[in-house]
């Protein structure tokens, strides 16, 4: 792949396309080769949730955690007393996505991105010993908070020594987080849902884990409607990554407000599932909206390759590999477009 040192303030360089994470089958190799080989500025690292329990994002952060440990039950992942095998699946799954990283990034050098289930979609969705979520416990979410903390931080580290010339950007998945805020969690019963969380409480909880990536960036992505930019951009994170069809001409000011005050905007705007036209739309027209937006805001066209980087809209878990390979390789495209002519 190329070595790529054309990075701006954000650690990637001017026209950058990402994935956001998953990806269909479960080879990893094979996807990891083509996650690098379509995103030469912010390629990341796969997941592949359609091994197994333990493969998904829920499971492959469980792995993560330190001195907590989780298995699968019929309910969902609940934390035990000791690892077991769920935990050792999880863990030697993530090996193996690191040895192909490894292999396909020799002689890289620019940013690399990685992805885990950020603290409050977490604690939404592991649960205790009770059966009910690590949400609803104070005491349980300090500890699972802390113990990610503590994970990522040996994560972060571990894929900087098998890729020294990266810079690794923290890519946090939120999508119960506008759930946490707004008190939509539902109870293990399912007639009730958990109290909402306190925004400064929640804000907290995001500052800390951004303080322990160090120096890698962190971008919050959450592809549910009502993403809080403005909460995020208080926490410290670098990027907001968002499902672009679900913004509202309401969220202009905040949107407007984040990207003055120099957070990256990681723009959704290529369908993760393929269309029932069967086709994408050209590359130019991809990013429409994104031209668009930045007129109602009126910031400067010169500001716009820099801060915002395009994605598709969710994970493609669910697309076929075919669709998969050309989502990533529209992503790249709709980039250049976009550098090409931000006006």
């Amino acid at each position: 792949m190329n070595d790529t040192n054309d990075t701006s303030k954000f650690g990637w360089g001017p026209a950058a396309a990402t994935g956001i994470g998953s990806m269909p089958g479960g080879d990893a190799r094979e996807a990891v080769r083509t996650v690098v080989g379509s995103l030469e500025a912010l390629p990341h690292l796969p997941e592949l949730p359609a091994r197994g329990p333990g493969a998904d994002m829920i499971g492959r952060t469980a792995g993560l955690l330190t001195e907590l440990y989780a298995r699968v039950e019929p309910s969902g992942w609940r934390i035990g007393d000791r690892p077991g095998r769920d935990t050792r699946r999880a863990r030697a799954w993530l090996g193996e996505d690191l040895d192909a990283l490894e292999e396909a990034t020799q002689g890289y050098r620019g940013a690399l991105k990685v992805s885990a289930v950020g603290p409050w979609t977490l604690a939404a969705a592991l649960e205790r010993r009770s059966g009910e979520a690590m949400l609803g416990d104070a005491g349980a979410r300090r500890d699972l908070a802390a113990s990610l903390a503590d994970g990522l931080a040996g994560h972060l580290a571990e894929v900087r020594r098998r890729v020294p010339g990266a810079k690794v950007v923290l890519q946090l998945d939120e999508p119960s987080l506008t759930a946490v805020l707004t008190g939509q969690v539902p109870t293990a019963s399912g007639y009730r849902t958990h109290r909402a969380v306190d925004r400064t409480v929640v804000e907290d909880g995001l500052r800390a884990l951004v303080r322990a990536a160090g120096e890698s960036p962190v971008v919050v992505h959450s592809c549910a409607p009502g993403v809080p930019f403005a909460l995020l951009r208080r926490a410290g994170a670098t990027g907001v990554s968002f499902d672009f069809s679900l913004l509202t001409e309401s969220e202009d000011e905040v949107l407007g407000e984040a990207v003055e005050g120099g957070t990256a905007l990681f723009a959704g705007v290529v369908p993760g599932v393929e269309p029932g036209s069967g086709g994408l739309s050209d590359p130019a027209g991809s990013v429409m909206g994104v031209r668009s937006l930045w007129r109602r805001l009126g910031l400067a066209p010169g500001l716009l390759t820099e801060s915002v980087v395009i994605t598709p809209a969710c994970g493609l878990a669910g697309a076929s590999p075919a669709y998969a390979r050309q989502v990533l390789a529209h992503c790249a495209r709709a980039a250049r477009s976009l550098a090409d002519n931000p006006e």
